[in-house]
């Protein structure tokens, strides 16, 4: 069943109620609020704004752009996509994309001019909606993509090389297109994360999407009187596919345009927010205001939070224990995914799994794994090798990239890249990628158990690993280390707290400097390497 069906029918049974409500406690931090809809509350000096939208008012939404699509003679399998920050329209573009039977491109709303016209044009995309914090970079490129045939403006003050979506939307019909799509058809094209280099495009199918929504469901159990509380953003797969399983039992989801520790347990005492994704720098903000009294759990209404969950890259169970000391009652699960296996879920750790903090857990609902060696036969339990997973989220490509298809999927089964182990119990630990192994003096070290370990101390806020190249041993593991406000700690001071690990494990150079991560809280270690790596020798530098 393609997934706009289930959209039909959240109009129809739930209409006149509100599934999506978008929020900004700070409007003069934020620079792209042109739209005519948002109405800002009265007498509130910081300039808060709140909109929300029915199940109706949505399926109308998307119904208007398809019906303007399919009047513009894009049709079925043609791509459009899609440059926005998270917003309550967003969802309805999306939705409208698939319902005229064309394929959704999400685009990373960070990207430099030259990514988004690299990924415009590895997409083969035909028509792009974007917003007005995007007219900058698209004035620079509007007339090297020729493949682009329409631009559409959402939003105030169009530029002149695009036109109105709000106006052109609202002379369509608000009646669904007589499209007709199947489980085959192709839907959207999502891009990696980048962390490697210039990102590829991840085409899935309708299929793909319902397994996400079937699998979101089926792990944290949504009922209707849930309501999700989304801060990432949706062009990724990671947030999009937790919120539908908000789709799927037609429930409540706010989009929150912030991520301070008090205006994430603000929204979710004054919206009754039941259900959180985190990343891990998010979590660790707001345990960092709670140790500090920046905040006060005192002050806010929670009782209702019933989950919060972390995925996107590896959580340190310190982290976890922590929280817990704080928020004892909730369910935690852990996420694991790709965007080739469609977000998370292939791999989670279950709520009812908490003892096993640490390890990534167990297959997915309608997943298989296993972990192979460099010839694709299964290691023996507690080795480690590459991680495969399969199911019906599985990419069908790298669009475009027949090689990197050839070398990702392997009969029905997607490798992953990532080095892992499987304990006694059959629960999975993600060891580190594969791509990021440090090798020295011939003994493979893995960042992520380094990572782990050093953020157990009590002044690092985060941290990252990468090899560095060394003349007598190939490589040698660096630290960067980010500490939190306020705290010293000296390069000494991490070598004594080091001296427990291995020998071979330890950092052989400390560098104090911040941990960039990108919008989906990866460590962007390429950058690292770039700044640190190329003459092998670096500076120390000390943050204050």
């Amino acid at each position: 069943m393609p997934i706009t069906e289930i959209l039909a029918r959240n109009a129809e049974q739930y209409g006149q109620e509100t599934c999506l409500k978008e929020i900004n406690l700070d409007l003069q931090e934020s620079h792209n609020v042109t739209w005519r809809e948002y109405e800002l509350i009265e007498n509130n000096p910081a300039g808060e704004y709140r909109r929300e939208m029915t199940w109706r008012v949505f399926d109308e939404k998307a119904n208007r752009l398809a019906n303007l699509l399919i009047k513009r003679g894009i049709k079925k399998g043609d791509k459009v996509a899609i440059l926005l920050m998270n917003c309550l329209e967003w969802l309805p573009i999306y939705f409208g994309i698939l319902k005229a039977g064309a394929i959704a491109v999400p685009l990373n709303f960070r990207y430099t001019a030259e990514e988004i016209k690299y990924c415009l044009d590895l997409s083969e995309t035909i028509a792009l909606i974007f917003g007005p914090e995007f007219i900058g970079r698209l004035e620079t490129i509007y007339d090297q993509i020729p493949n682009v045939k329409t631009l559409f403006f959402a939003g105030e003050n169009r530029p002149s090389f695009a036109e109105n979506y709000d106006r052109l939307t609202a002379n369509c019909s608000s009646e669904a297109p007589q499209v007709k799509l199947s489980d085959e058809d192709d839907a959207a094209i999502y891009f990696s994360s980048g962390t490697t280099g210039f990102p590829k495009a991840i085409l899935h199918t309708h299929q793909s999407l319902m397994s996400a929504c079937y699998t979101e469901y089926n792990h944290h159990s949504q009922t209707r009187e849930d309501n999700f509380l989304c801060i990432p953003p949706l062009y990724h797969t990671g947030a999009k596919m937790h919120w539908f399983g908000s789709l799927l039992s037609g429930s409540k989801a706010v989009l929150l345009r912030g991520v301070k520790p008090e205006w994430i347990l603000r929204t979710v005492s004054e919206e009754k927010i039941t259900i959180v994704w985190l990343l891990v720098p998010w979590a660790q903000d707001i345990l960092d205001a709670i140790d500090r009294e920046d905040v006060k759990l005192e002050d806010y209404d929670l009782a209702q939070w019933r989950l919060m969950h972390i995925g996107a890259q590896p959580v340190p169970p310190s982290l976890i224990h922590r929280w817990k000391k704080y928020f004892p009652n909730h369910l935690y699960d852990t996420n694991y995914g790709l965007s080739e296996s469609i977000g998370p879920g292939c791999v989670h750790l279950g709520t009812e799994n908490i003892h096993k903090v640490g390890a990534i857990g167990i297959p997915g609902y309608n997943w298989e794994v296993k972990i192979t060696d460099e010839n694709g036969c299964t290691v023996p339990q507690g080795e480690v090798g590459e991680l495969a997973v399969k199911g019906p989220g599985l990419m069908k490509c790298y669009y475009n990239d027949p090689e990197a298809t050839a070398n990702a999927i392997k009969g029905d089964w997607l490798f992953t890249g990532d080095m892992a182990r499987m304990d006694e119990e059959g629960f999975i630990y993600l060891v580190d990628r594969k791509k990021d192994v440090i090798i020295s003096g011939g003994e493979n070290i893995y960042p992520v158990q380094i990572e782990d370990f050093l953020r157990a101390h009590s002044a690092i806020k985060d941290v990252a690993v990468i090899g560095l190249p060394d003349a007598r041993v190939g490589e040698i593991a660096a630290a960067i280390i980010e500490l939190k406000p306020d705290c010293e700690c000296s390069e000494e001071d991490i070598k004594t707290f080091c001296s427990s690990l291995p020998r071979y494990k330890r950092p052989r150079k400390i560098i104090f400097d911040k941990v960039p991560r990108n919008p989906t809280g990866k460590i962007e270690k390429p950058r690292l390497r770039e700044k640190y790596g190329a003459a092998g020798i670096v500076a120390v530098q000390t943050q204050r």
